[in-house]
C-alpha cells in the first residue's frame, strides 16, 4: 500500500475524481432494475430452474464477500470508499493484487448472480450496458485521477495489475 497525505480541503479541485452524474452503485442498480423491468414485460430464461436459484444464490454470496473485502482492504488503508472523497492510499493487498477494480468486479458478479438467481436473460443484457459504461467512462476518469494524484506510484500499480480480473 502507498499512502500519500490530503493537502488543502476535501472539495479542492482535482483533489476527487470527477464522475458526474455516472455513479458506479447507481449505473448497475439503474441496470438491474431496467433487465427486471424488461424481464417482467417478456421473460426470458436462459438456465433450468433447479440450477437458478442455488447457482444465482451462490453467485450473489461470492460478490458480497469479494465486494466485503475490497471495503474492508480500503478501510484499512485508511482511504475512503466514494469516489466524492479524495483517495489517500493505493491499495495494493487482497484483491487489488489482482484487479485494480474489485469492487467494480464484485458489482458486476452480483449482477450476473441476481440474473442467474430470478433466470433472466435480460439482465445480463443490461449488465453489458453497465460495465461497457464502468469501463469506456467511470474507469477512465478514475485513472486520470489516480495519474494526477499519485503519478509514477500509481503508473506503477497500473502496469503490474490488470483492470479487471
Amino acid at each position: 500500500m502507498t499512502t500519500l497525505e490530503s493537502s488543502g480541503p476535501p472539495n479542492e479541485a482535482g483533489n476527487v475524481a470527477r464522475l458526474g452524474i455516472v455513479r458506479p452503485p447507481l449505473v448497475y442498480l439503474v441496470s438491474i432494475v431496467v433487465g427486471a423491468l424488461v424481464h417482467l414485460a417478456a421473460p426470458l430464461p436462459f438456465v433450468t430452474r433447479t440450477l437458478a436459484v442455488p447457482l444465482g444464490a451462490s453467485v450473489v454470496v461470492v460478490a458480497i464477500a469479494l465486494f466485503s473485502f475490497s471495503v474492508a482492504k480500503f478501510r484499512a488503508a485508511g482511504t475512503p470508499v466514494p469516489a466524492r472523497k479524495p483517495t489517500t492510499a493505493i491499495v495494493r493487498t487482497g484483491p487489488y493484487r489482482f484487479s485494480r477494480n474489485p469492487i467494480y468486479l464484485a458489482f458486476s458478479v452480483f449482477h450476473v448472480g441476481i440474473a442467474i438467481w430470478v433466470n433472466s436473460l435480460w439482465l445480463l443484457v443490461t449488465l453489458v450496458a453497465a460495465v461497457t459504461l464502468i469501463h469506456c467512462v467511470v474507469i477512465p476518469r478514475e485513472e486520470q485521477y489516480l495519474e494526477r494524484r499519485f503519478g509514477a506510484q500509481y503508473l506503477d500499480y497500473k502496469r503490474s495489475v490488470r483492470r479487471w480480473l
